[in-house]
């Protein structure tokens, strides 16, 4: 068990993680730094410490740019916990968690949950088969381990992930078969809206059409409004066939990497039994928090793509930001309107192309919300058809379907297919996801064995 009280806790060592300790710690704070990885830099920066220097060519200098993060977060003097399998968060600050085999508690004053993001589920015909993943995931492999894909790979979807990823396959001399964008035609149109703050936010936009550029100069086949996804194979992914410019395209490939966009991580902040509202640009549920971050009165905060999608560097900026509104609140640090008022600037030119963004790469439909015979909770394996029969039986939202038939109680604890059941009891009932509501999260929010508990109850 750890002794004493810290002034912060925080759960997440990506980059609105380390920057928020980094910010606390500079103002004399003292700060434990709890993450499932045993390394720092949270999914975005993965292995930022010891990638080799062929990894930081195939990654791009937006990875490398976490080195200088990482470098500031070491020399904070922050208390690092890695392998620290978080199953409890209190809303008055005390942490559960096992480490090393052990359950452990540390309690803090104030609680930042720097979680991060998740790939948004991808429920379409096939996607449960082996060979078929996340384009996230891939990314995490190249990553974590250098891992790459050894047969030509079809990427399939929307999003700046999909690009970026196939980016870096192409420098790392992956052989790319097909990318599939799934953007509808009138997704551009109505991204145009937001182009003023776009092209506020030029250096992003000037990014993502190099990005592009660069894929289609390697010759990579490109299909763009594609619909009617499905992999095909019995028993692993064979290939992927879809709809584009009106025919029916089927490329072979035994690797299918499906990605639309990314979402944030509230199970923490879900199972504190604050509020949450469902975005419906993003398509997703967030938060709800004061403009520094924090969950209604409670001592916990929450920063980064956990409270919204901004992105690596907002995240760290809202991290900072919610590391100095902590230590307000604790009286060490006062007079600092200038520094909040400089971050919050900051900030805004971060987030000016995110509009666009969303506006730009709004996942179909279809690609969300599945047909009957399509599995969403993978875990207990009910497809979206019994879902919606427990609808016609009654069923009104995701906590009840646990009852109907234990969708959401497999080990996921509904992370993988709560969007999912959210939307399609909504289109069942013909009312808003915001109507819905969400599972009712809690601990433990992850898997954890009794005998971690063993030499606890001996002390």
């Amino acid at each position: 068990m750890t002794e004493g009280m810290v002034d912060l806790v925080i759960i997440g060592s990506g980059p609105a993680g380390m920057a928020a300790a980094c910010e606390a710690r500079g103002l004399g704070l003292s700060v434990v730094v709890l993450d499932e990885q045993t390394t720092i830099g949270g999914q975005i920066y993965r292995r930022i410490e010891t990638a080799p220097r062929q990894l930081f060519d195939v990654l791009g200098k937006d990875y490398e740019a976490g080195q200088r993060l990482a470098s500031e977060f070491r020399a904070s003097g922050s208390d690092y916990i890695g392998g620290a399998v978080v199953w409890n968060v209190a809303a008055t600050g005390v942490i559960d968690y096992v480490a090393n085999g052990r359950a452990e508690e540390v309690a803090g004053k104030f609680v930042l949950l720097a979680s991060g993001a998740m790939e948004r589920p991808f429920p379409i015909k096939g996607w449960t088969l082996p060979g078929v993943m996340g384009a996230g995931a891939g990314q995490i492999m190249l990553k974590g381990s250098g891992a790459l894909p050894t047969q030509p790979v079809v990427l399939a979807g929307c999003g700046p992930l999909l690009y970026l990823l196939a980016w870096q396959y192409l420098r790392a001399g992956v052989k790319i078969a097909a990318l599939v964008d799934t953007t509808e035609r009138s997704a551009y149109f109505h991204a145009a809206r937001h182009l003023f703050g776009a092209l506020k936010g030029w250096q992003d936009l000037v990014k993502g059409i190099k990005l592009i550029s660069a894929i289609r100069r390697h010759g990579v086949q490109v299909y763009s409004g594609a619909h009617d996804l499905s992999v095909v194979g019995d028993f692993r992914a064979e290939g992927l066939k879809f709809q584009s410019r009106g025919k029916t395209v089927q490329v072979p490939a035994s690797l299918v990497l499906l990605h639309h966009g990314v979402v944030p991580n509230t199970q923490l902040s879900w199972s504190t039994g604050s509020p949450h509202h469902w975005n419906c640009d993003q398509l997703c549920w967030q938060p709800v928090t004061d403009e520094a971050g924090r969950l209604g009165d409670t001592a916990v905060y929450v920063a980064g793509d956990s409270r919204s999608i901004v992105g690596a560097k907002a995240s760290a900026i809202q991290g900072r930001l919610a590391a100095l509104a902590i230590a307000e609140r604790l009286g060490v640090a006062k007079n600092l309107p200038t520094r909040i008022s400089a971050l919050t600037a900051e900030l805004r030119r971060q987030t000016y192309i995110r509009p666009f963004l969303d506006s730009l790469y709004r996942p179909r439909d279809e690609n969300r919300i599945p047909p009957d015979e399509v599995l969403v909770c993978r875990c207990e394996e009910v497809t979206a058809g019994q879902v919606r029969h427990y609808v016609e039986l009654g069923c009104l939202g995701p906590n009840q379907t646990k009852a109907f038939g234990r969708c959401g109680m497999g080990p996921c604890q509904g992370r993988l297919c709560g969007l999912t059941v959210t939307e399609v009891i909504a289109q069942a009932r013909k009312v808003e996801p915001a109507e819905v509501g969400y599972y009712r999260i809690r601990p433990p929010i992850k898997p954890i064995l009794l005998g971690d508990f063993a030499d606890q109850a001996s002390d």
